[in-house]
């Protein structure tokens, strides 16, 4: 049977779901509602490796001027008179993962900060130091783009919050569905508080949640231009103003 691309694409990103376990259930198996179909329960997390140790900045390599580990977090932190010369990074240095599921708590201080996780990243020390090029999950104090997939010093927004994004061979990004409104989306991310950010990468499909619900989806097949492995950073991007980027709990699991 022939299907057309975006059925072709639907099924895949169904496939990647399910590797992913995003539709695993308690204890392996569903639970049955008497009557009822098979419902599932909380997912109890496995395979995680934590890759901050909470007290110091083993593993990672960062600007000393800019980055400091306090309270068992990795701490970001910017002033009006006092700014990095562009974005820069504090950037994992245990591997570079393909496939991967990435989990941390974030919480970004000031309403014109700007940050997010580098992923499937390059390092560029031919612009300077602690810069990166790659996928990123944006985060920013508004809640503009928090939530969106964005590509750092390459192809800019690729997945708008509550987009499903297929990028062809040598084509511009193009959505092909919709998670839902973004004012609900947007609802659910936290200003000055703890938020749970979570990255599934699974071949060309890459997902985005905070705080439990699917923010975007990009399926990438622009062979030039996508990634399919590379370093993890956390941003602390030049602004005009003070902020300050608190990271948690960081954890990886690779496949």
């Amino acid at each position: 049977m022939t299907f057309s691309k975006p059925l072709m694409i639907t099924a895949g990103l169904t496939l990647a779901l399910l590797g992913a376990g995003m539709f695993a259930q308690e204890g392996g198996a569903a639970k049955k509602k008497k009557g009822g179909p098979n419902v599932p329960g909380q997912l109890e997390e496995t395979g995680f490796k934590p890759i901050f140790d909470a007290k110091s900045m083993k593993g990672w390599d960062c600007d000393p001027d800019f980055w400091r580990v306090e309270n068992g977090e990795i701490i970001g932190e910017t002033r009006a008179d006092h700014q990095p010369p562009q974005n820069i990074f504090c950037i994992w240095k245990g591997g570079s993962p393909a496939d991967f599921e990435f989990k941390m708590q974030y919480k970004l201080t000031g309403e014109t900060g700007n940050s997010g996780v580098q992923y499937r990243s390059i390092e560029l020390p031919d612009v300077n130091k602690w810069v990166m090029k790659g996928y990123q999950a944006d985060i920013d104090g508004k809640q503009q783009y928090t939530g969106q997939v964005y590509e750092e010093r390459g192809r800019g927004f690729v997945a708008l919050r509550g987009q499903i994004v297929y990028v062809g061979d040598g084509k511009k990004p193009g959505a092909i569905g919709s998670l839902g409104d973004d004012a609900q989306l947007k609802s659910l991310i936290k200003t000055d508080d703890w938020n749970d950010l979570h990255i599934i990468a699974r071949g060309n499909t890459l997902i985005q949640l905070i705080n439990g619900r699917v923010m975007s989806v990009v399926v990438d097949d622009d062979k030039a231009n996508r990634k399919m492995d590379g370093e993890i950073g956390i941003q602390l991007h030049k602004t005009a103003a003070a902020m300050k980027i608190e990271s948690r709990n960081i954890r990886l699991k690779t496949f």
